[in-house]
């Protein structure tokens, strides 16, 4: 039983769900009409968005190993729960599964699909140390998954789809740099050049509310472009107002505690922020 639980929470099951969501989330933007005749490219869709996270979380833990042993003891790999081997294993198997359910949708998924994978394993080997441009690589792979629900369901990607794969992205490397705020003690002894480790936590937590501030700033697009319906304003106003206000809290307290109750928070805005393009498709 502890087995079991040591690989769901190598797996990061939250972050699994949210992402296989986004996939529909990204399925529904594109063309809400068609989710029902659809409805099998969507189950391939949310598989493969799950199978495929939960691969990438194991794969990070293995090469996070010596970093959480100082940062993160207590997570399965550096506490014994989970041995490295098994880590590697189960990130093979949860890719294959991935990969299979790309291909049964369309070619169009199977190459995304590949392609996020690809960028993935490219942060965690190379670009990880990297700070910024790390950040970036790991932005995409929370970008992607909408991109490829719009691929899943119309073999193509729509307008709506791509804006809010740009907020995204936006928010989610605010929310890398706010980590990289929390990390700072294990990551100088890894040589991980992220920005708090270079410039000091203060400029890390200015920059991560600068990121935070752009994604609010592109909010307003779909509503001003006509991409989605009133419905969308108010969840999209409290997630605004709840990205502004993690900013002016990390601004005033740039502690290593109080960024990660930021990095924390910033998942509750990421959902506010699902839910306000899901009812925007309503009409």
């Amino acid at each position: 039983m502890r087995k079991l639980v040591g690989y769901l929470r190598l797996m990061r099951p939250i972050n699994c769900l949210m992402m296989a969501s986004a996939v529909l989330v990204g399925a529904a933007l594109a063309n809400p009409s068609n989710i029902g005749p659809s409805w099998q490219n969507l189950v391939y869709g949310f598989i493969t968005g799950f199978t495929l996270t939960a691969a990438s979380m194991s794969i990070n833990d293995y090469y996070d190993r010596e970093i959480d042993a100082v940062n993160e003891p207590n997570r399965p790999i550096p506490s014994g729960l989970i041995k490295s081997k098994e880590a590697l294993a189960s990130a093979l198997v949860l890719t294959i599964i991935g990969f299979a359910a790309s291909y049964f949708t369309n070619t169009f998924c199977l190459v995304t699909s590949v392609i996020a994978w690809i960028v993935f394993v490219a942060y965690t080997t190379v670009g990880k140390r990297t700070g910024l441009p790390g950040n970036f690589l790991v932005s995409a792979c929370v970008a992607i998954p909408f991109v490829y629900g719009s691929i899943a369901i119309t073999n193509a990607i729509r307008l709506n789809v791509l804006v809010f794969a740009s907020i995204a992205f936006l928010a989610d490397t605010g929310r890398e740099i706010t980590k990289g705020i929390v990390d700072i003690k294990g990551d100088k002894t890894q040589n991980v050049k992220t920005l708090a480790v270079l410039y000091g936590e203060r400029k890390a937590a200015v920059s991560a509310a600068a990121f935070y501030f752009f994604a609010v700033l592109l909010s307003p697009l779909p509503w001003i472009f006509n991409l989605v319906s009133v419905w969308f304003i108010p969840l999209v106003a409290v997630t605004d107002v709840g990205f502004v206000a993690s900013s002016l809290f990390l601004l005033r307290d740039h502690s290593r505690e109080n960024a990660r109750k930021t990095k924390k928070t910033v998942l509750l805005w990421f959902i506010t922020g699902l839910l306000a393009f899901v009812f925007g498709t309503v009409r």
